[in-house]
Order: C-alpha cells, then sequence, then structure tokens
C-alpha cells in the first residue's frame, strides 16, 4: 500500500495531468528533433499556456497533411469514406482519448474526410489544451 506522501504525489500528478504533458513535450522533441531542445520546450510550454489564456491554437504534432495521410492510408480505393470502426482506431492511434462516439455518417458506417479530419483536430487541440493548469 502506498503511503499517504506518495498517494498525494500520485494525486498531484493526476490532477495536474502532468505525465500527460510530459508525455506530450517528449514526443515532441522526438518528432521535431529541434536544434535547441530547451528553447523549444519553453517555446511549446508558451503556446500552451497562451492557448489556455486566449483561445489560440496550442502545442501539436499533427497538421492538415498529417490527418489526410493517415485518412489516405484508411481510405485507399478513395472512395471519400472510411468506416467509423477505422475512425475510431485512428482516433485512438493519434492519442485522442475523448472520441465523438456519433460523428456525421455513422447511421450509414461512412465517415467522410472532412468529419474526419474536422474530428480529429478538435480532438488534437482538446487534447493539447489539457494539460497541466497554468
Amino acid at each position: 500500500m502506498a503511503t499517504q506522501r506518495e498517494q498525494d504525489a500520485a494525486d498531484y500528478l493526476k490532477k495536474h495531468k502532468v505525465i500527460e504533458l510530459m508525455d506530450n513535450l517528449t514526443s515532441m522533441l522526438f518528432f521535431y528533433r529541434p536544434e535547441k531542445p530547451r528553447e523549444f520546450l519553453i517555446e511549446q510550454l508558451e503556446q500552451l499556456k497562451n492557448s489556455k489564456q486566449g483561445g489560440v491554437k496550442g502545442p501539436n504534432m499533427f497538421d492538415d497533411s498529417n490527418l489526410d495521410a493517415v485518412f489516405g492510408i484508411l481510405d485507399p480505393t478513395n472512395q471519400n469514406y472510411i468506416t467509423f470502426e477505422q475512425y475510431k482506431q485512428a482516433l485512438i492511434t493519434l492519442g485522442i482519448k475523448d472520441i465523438n462516439e456519433c460523428p456525421e455518417g455513422i447511421n450509414e458506417d461512412r465517415i467522410s474526410h472532412k468529419t474526419f479530419k474536422t474530428e480529429a483536430l478538435q480532438g488534437l487541440q482538446r487534447c493539447s489544451g489539457t494539460y497541466g493548469h497554468f
């Protein structure tokens, strides 16, 4: 059983989403491999702070072209739609935890490219905007 101090530390990490923040920052370091990692991390933290204060886009590893590529892999015959299961797994793979379970097209099991990108961008923004309490 954990001591009270260990439980307090775990609660603090969970409350302030420190683990998620560190995972995100570490992933961004590996992805971008900046020449000056400290300055890069400071910029990312400032961007995160600004996004929380003013609704500005938070730091993120994925842009439109990355999402287009993911969709293209899932839709190799260019039907311009994917199944709900493909949509869900792709968003999970991108690190999005709170997935819209009823996106446009779910009734037909046809999630369009536009819907996928919209949901992915919103999910990624929610993820990057939820780290820590500044």
